[in-house]
Formats: structure tokens, C-alpha cells, sequence
């Protein structure tokens, strides 16, 4: 027997006192209403959020279309959906970032091991990929920047004292991708003891001796960090890692980090002005790009990047070179500034005009 279309009646069943068996009902009864109610509580802006719904809807759609719904859909399915879509690489990629992230909290409902987009988009033979590419390193605008380290002040909303400490944990943390340099293993891994409160300092110790550095925060991330170690030892967290996971003190995942990241440049604004995703390796870029640009020496940069070889800082530096140069003269693809955007999704999967939408 198939399974019932996403549209068709369902009787209600005796309400149940267990949030999750509440939320749970939700999702299978009205996925869209469902995701409503989530994406309200995402914090996005107002144009983020109505280009998320629209994209929502659309993959809802598609998935009626063949019969499918959130219990019984699979990788091949969202493989499918995202190579129809008559859409560049990194748009297409949103999508899947979109669908990763619903699922993620659906399948944590439904308390299952597995999301069927989680690995799509690491499949570099996937037939979605056949969309035209971007320049293989990456790195923020100063608008971009900037209005990510206004983001990282931006007042805290209403939250529990656990929001509130994980909140100034990511921002901490994105601050020292953007202002340090620091890689994901690395972030992971730092203690309390190779950070001081009011020091631009971070050390970051290796199993190789020789291989421990330093580097020199930038003061927004002085500061920013410096709020976080208040907050955190406020909160009374144990164990030595400057960034728990959870109250256990257990490490960050990569994955984790990944998500504070796209969290932040949502709330910023500033996705509708990429074409590809900003990573903790664009941060990371772009530390280094600021770095280049304030009269910094190459070699310098390297050391605090961690670089073993000054080949490494040099080719990234012939990198911001090619990028700065791109920025100043445009591909004759790129549209005019003054024209609308191409962001917001048409239910049939294309992209209509609209001004300063933004794309998970």
C-alpha cells in the first residue's frame, strides 16, 4: 500500500502530553505548518525566512508529487530533487543545507540514526554537481565582513540560561575563525589554558612540540572572546575545553561548528551576496586576507595560519591577489549591483527576481 499523499485527511489523534510525541504528530500530520513553527524559532530575518518557506514548499511539493513524505523519503529521492532543480551549484547546495537541517531536527523527533541528506552533498560523482562551479578559495567582502562582527555584537535575544551560553560559545567561536584564523580540529581542541581574558593571544598547542604556535587575535575577537570565558565560567562549565559541546564538556563536531557558522552569517544577511557557502575555511581566508591587506608579510601570516611551509601562505596570498582582482574587475556574468537579485525560488524550482532575499 503507498503511503498517504501529504495532503490527504488525517484523523487526529488523543493529544498527548509528550512534547515530542506532539511534535512528532506535527511534522507527519502538516510538514509545512511544522516547519513554520520551527523556522519561527531560528531567529532568521524576514526576507531569509520567506525564501526558506518558499523552498520548503517546493520540496514538500515534489515529494507529494511522488508519493513520498518525511517518514519514508530517502538519499536517492533528495538526490534527485536537488539535480532538477534549474539552478547553479551553490544554490543548489542551500537547498540541501536547508532540507540537512530539517531533517536533522525531525529525525532527532522521530529518534533516528540516520538523515538521508547528510551525505548527498559530500558525493563528489552525485549528479546535482553538474551545475556551473565557483573559484575553489573563498573569501568575505569587507561589506561581508563587516556585517558579520556586527552580528557577533549584536544584543542577545530573550533566551534560557542554556541558549545563552551556547550563543556566546558560537559567537566566540566564529570569532576566531574570523579573527584568529583557528581551523575546526583546532577550535576543538583548545583549553582554557592557552587563553587569557584581555590578551589578543591564542596558543595552539600540538602534538609535535615544534609544531605549537600562536596567534594574534584581532580585538573584535579579543572581545567577543573575552565575554565568552566571563560567560563560561558564569556558567560553571566543566572540564578545560574552551569550547564544550554540551555541559558534559565533551568536544565540538565539525558539524556543529558548521551550523553556528551558517546560523551567524543568516542572522547577518550576508548570504545573499555569496554564491558559495561561508565556511569556517572562509573565515579562516579571510583572517588572513586582512592580515594581507594591513601591509602584513606573508610569512608572518603563515606562522599564525600554522602553515609549516611559507609555499602554502604564499600561494593563498597569490589567492586574495586573483580573488581581489575579480572583485575589482567582475565577470561579464556577474549581474549589474543596481539590478534585482536572482535569490527567491518560483514553486516550479527556478529563481524569480527578488531584492535582498537570502538562501540557507
Amino acid at each position: 500500500m503507498s503511503p498517504p499523499h501529504l495532503s490527504d485527511p488525517v484523523s487526529r489523534p488523543a493529544p498527548s502530553t509528550d512534547l515530542f510525541d506532539q511534535q512528532r504528530e506535527d511534522w507527519r500530520r502538516d510538514p509545512q505548518i511544522a516547519f513554520d513553527a520551527w523556522l519561527a524559532k531560528q531567529h532568521f530575518r524576514r526576507s531569509s525566512a520567506e525564501v526558506y518557506q518558499a523552498q520548503w514548499g517546493l520540496f514538500l511539493e515534489w515529494l507529494s508529487a511522488r508519493q513520498k513524505s518525511l517518514v519514508t523519503v530517502d538519499t536517492p529521492t533528495i538526490a534527485e530533487f536537488v539535480a532538477g532543480l534549474d539552478i547553479r551549484k551553490p544554490q543548489r547546495v542551500r537547498y540541501l543545507r536547508l532540507i540537512e537541517r530539517v531533517l536533522d531536527h525531525v529525525r532527532e523527533i522521530e529518534s533516528a540514526s540516520t538523515n538521508p541528506a547528510r551525505f548527498i552533498a559530500q558525493d563528489g560523482e552525485a549528479a546535482w554537481r553538474n551545475a556551473r562551479d565557483n573559484d575553489p578559495t573563498g573569501f568575505l567582502s569587507h561589506t561581508e565582513r563587516t556585517a558579520l562582527i556586527a552580528q557577533l555584537f549584536a544584543p542577545l535575544p530573550e533566551l534560557s540560561a542554556a541558549q545563552r551560553w551556547r550563543e556566546r560559545r558560537d559567537r566566540a567561536l566564529i570569532a576566531v575563525f574570523l579573527g584568529g584564523g583557528l581551523k575546526t580540529g583546532e577550535a576543538a581542541l583548545i583549553t582554557v589554558s592557552c587563553v587569557n581574558v584581555g590578551s589578543p593571544w591564542v596558543t595552539i598547542e600540538a602534538a609535535n612540540p615544534m609544531l605549537t604556535r600562536r596567534t594574534r587575535l584581532a580585538p573584535f575577537a579579543t572581545a567577543i572572546l573575552d565575554a565568552w570565558l566571563t560567560e563560561r565560567r558564569l556558567s560553571e562549565l566543566p572540564g578545560n575545553l574552551v569550547f564544550p559541546a554540551s555541559p558534559s564538556g565533551r568536544p565540538m563536531h565539525k558539524a556543529t561548528m558548521l551550523r553556528a557558522v551558517d546560523a551567524l552569517v543568516d542572522s547577518a544577511g550576508i548570504a545573499a551576496s555569496r554564491q558559495s557557502r561561508a565556511s569556517p575555511q572562509t573565515l579562516r581566508n579571510t583572517f588572513a586576507a586582512d592580515l594581507f591587506e594591513s601591509g602584513v608579510e606573508a610569512e608572518l601570516v603563515g606562522q599564525w595560519l600554522g602553515f609549516v611551509q611559507a609555499v602554502s601562505a604564499n600561494r593563498l596570498y597569490r589567492a586574495w591577489q586573483t580573488w581581489m582582482d575579480q572583485q575589482e574587475s567582475p565577470a561579464d556574468d556577474t549581474p549589474d549591483p543596481a539590478a534585482p537579485s536572482l535569490s527567491a525560488p518560483r514553486r516550479d524550482g527556478r529563481l524569480t527576481r527578488k531584492t535582498g532575499a537570502v538562501e540557507p
